[in-house]
């Protein structure tokens, strides 16, 4: 293949994994905006009061989450101090409150796009929120046993929500849109590009250790790993187009995919969440930690299931797939 067809075959490649994310985001952004903007989002948010008794957190705060849950991290971070006061937190309290956030956000586009790499909607996200939760509680106990953090919250920033209209929103999510496609491109690119160089295989070494310790083998590791540091969006806008090929164990794909869900995004949205006070140990080294561990628990009960049960309920099986594989 020469190589100018080899580039307008990649180009067109990327293009369709872009429409297919632009038909996930686009509804789901939409259909989440309007209601926040009726009010469904509050009027669910007391259901979540009482589980921040779990985390030593306001209940207030279970709005927040939600919010997170449903929108993304923006929604949550900009509702913090607005329903509880920076004074009345301390640095474990927003460490706590951060790893469920950065765990558990965005769920309806991001779970979206991982079920279009075949694993199951539910699934995921199920054990996506458990493992918020569960991360949640135990740095929770571990900081209340210590008294580490326990002094007051003094944030570097504040967030203030912006009052927007609808043709403020829709310019901002065409804005977001075109950012993608622009990182998708450089992405496809700058991979063939690392992988020429050999930069790409260094890359992997490094992380190849915490990798192969949460049981994702090599054959999905650069696509964890533009998750890991970019997000779900792109690592798992990639991993469609490989899952697609029947090249990759579907096995293979859902441990991507579940680790993915723990950690992801770990630049942006860490720098973020350290901004409004967070400890970098709790919400970084910490995550990363129960993520490795979490998937590779997750690794170990899947190797046990059945091809049948696994297809069944937790992989969409589709024509050409791969063996399940280990």
């Amino acid at each position: 293949m020469s190589a100018l067809r080899f580039a307008i075959h990649k180009t067109l490649e990327t293009l369709q994994i872009y429409w297919e994310l632009v038909r996930i985001m686009v509804p789901i952004t939409i259909a989440t905006e309007v209601m926040s903007r009726a009010g469904l989002i509050v009027l669910a948010a007391p259901a979540l009061a009482p589980v921040m008794g779990l985390f030593g957190l306001p209940p207030e705060l279970g709005l927040a989450w939600l919010t997170g849950m449903l929108v993304g991290i923006w929604g949550a971070i900009a509702m913090i101090f607005t329903l509880v006061p920076a004074t009345s937190m301390s640095v474990a309290d927003i460490t706590v409150f951060s790893a469920l956030v950065l765990i558990a956000h965005g769920l309806p586009i991001e779970q979206k796009i991982i079920q279009r790499a075949g694993p199951g909607f539910v699934i995921t996200t199920i054990i996506r929120i458990a493992g918020a939760v569960v991360y949640a509680m135990i740095l929770h106990h571990v900081l209340e046993t210590t008294g580490w953090l326990a002094e007051p919250l003094n944030p570097t920033w504040i967030p203030v929500v912006a009052s927007t209209d609808w043709l403020g929103f829709l310019v901002g999510l065409l804005e977001a849109l075109a950012v993608m496609l622009a990182i998708l491109l450089a992405l496809a690119w700058g991979l063939e590009v690392l992988k020429l160089t050999g930069i790409m295989a260094l890359l992997m070494r490094i992380l190849a250790p915490a990798l192969r310790l949460a049981g994702i083998r090599e054959e999905t590791g650069q696509f964890t790993a533009v998750g890991l540091f970019l997000g779900i969006s792109y690592g798992g806008g990639l991993l469609i187009r490989e899952a697609r090929t029947g090249n990759i164990s579907p096995r293979q794909v859902f441990i991507s995919c579940v680790f993915m869900g723990f950690a992801h995004s770990i630049i942006e949205d860490t720098l973020i969440v350290m901004a409004l006070g967070a400890d970098a140990l709790g919400v970084l080294a910490g995550r990363l930690a129960f993520a490795v561990a979490a998937t590779a628990l997750i690794a170990c009960v899947l190797r046990s299931i059945p091809d049948d049960r696994f297809f069944s309920w937790a992989f969409r099986r589709t024509k050409g797939e791969a063996p399940a594989g280990p």
